[in-house]
């Protein structure tokens, strides 16, 4: 077989792609490559203590990303600090708004999904304030928010960060006000101290890593929302965040409406 013949053959299978499955592919080929990196990175940094991924996923709360090319810069944060650290409060209100505020900690998912079986008939508007946490959790909502056909709603000034952007991208609707701040970074969990029965192997992490990946882009595919735009958390450290200016939340089709 002379390498003319592959050549030949490779181009005219590449002349039948349409543009679509195309840049699909050069998608999921650059989700690839990040992922390789950051398992590089995850190996270099759990060679003395791999305890760390096998921990809860915990938030943090950082400042914007200012190395973070085209990310937005970080808006005038409002919310208060003690209500984003705190465990996930559910509280329907007035409106039909029923409000999450603060920590997605495990075990958030099933009490969202009993609030919503027992008052989910007079729930219009998700109206999100959190700086994140358990992935699982949020994905978990995100996914009943779909169902439920729910609306999402970040206030002008809210913070809405790490999963919390996974929550806010199942919304039928997705209203962020002016000033919205909606940030995402890499999913992570920090070390759980002594407890060397919690240390995975490398090859584990990445493996759940890749998992988790799949899993959010599966979602955003589903709700209508560019999965591209998960390349930002993947690529921005868990000490930084990644903020999409209103520019970027129209063209990943993040926002549905942009009040002014």
């Amino acid at each position: 077989m002379t390498t003319r013949g592959v050549g030949g053959r490779t181009s005219a299978w590449l002349a039948g792609l349409d543009d679509g499955t195309i840049m699909r592919a050069a998608f999921f080929s650059l989700l690839a490559g990040t992922l390789g990196v950051l398992y590089v990175d995850y190996s270099e940094l759990t060679a003395g203590d791999a305890a760390a991924f096998a921990a809860p996923l915990e938030p943090i709360l950082p400042p914007a990303n200012p190395e973070a090319a085209g990310g937005g810069a970080m808006p005038a944060i409002v919310s208060d600090r003690d209500a984003l650290d705190a465990p996930l409060s559910i509280e329907l209100s007035t409106g039909g708004e029923l409000r999450l505020t603060g920590t997605f900690d495990p075990g958030s998912a099933e009490r969202f999904a009993a609030e919503v079986a027992a008052r989910g008939e007079y729930v219009e508007t998700v109206v999100l304030e959190s700086p994140g946490g358990s992935v699982v959790d949020a994905l978990a909502i995100g996914s009943l928010i779909h169902e439920k056909r729910f609306a999402t709603r970040v206030d002008a000034g809210r913070l809405c960060a790490s999963s919390c952007p996974i929550v806010f991208a199942s919304g039928a609707e997705r209203i962020a006000g002016p000033d919205a701040a909606v940030g995402v970074h890499q999913v992570y969990a920090s070390a759980v101290a002594g407890d060397v029965r919690a240390m995975p192997q490398a090859g584990e992490a990445m493996s759940r890593a890749q998992t988790m990946t799949a899993e959010i882009t599966r979602h955003l595919t589903r709700t209508g929302v560019d999965p591209a735009l998960w390349l930002h958390a993947l690529e921005t450290t868990p000490d930084r965040l990644y903020y999409f200016s209103s520019q970027e939340m129209e063209a990943f089709n993040l926002v549905t409406r942009l009040p002014s």
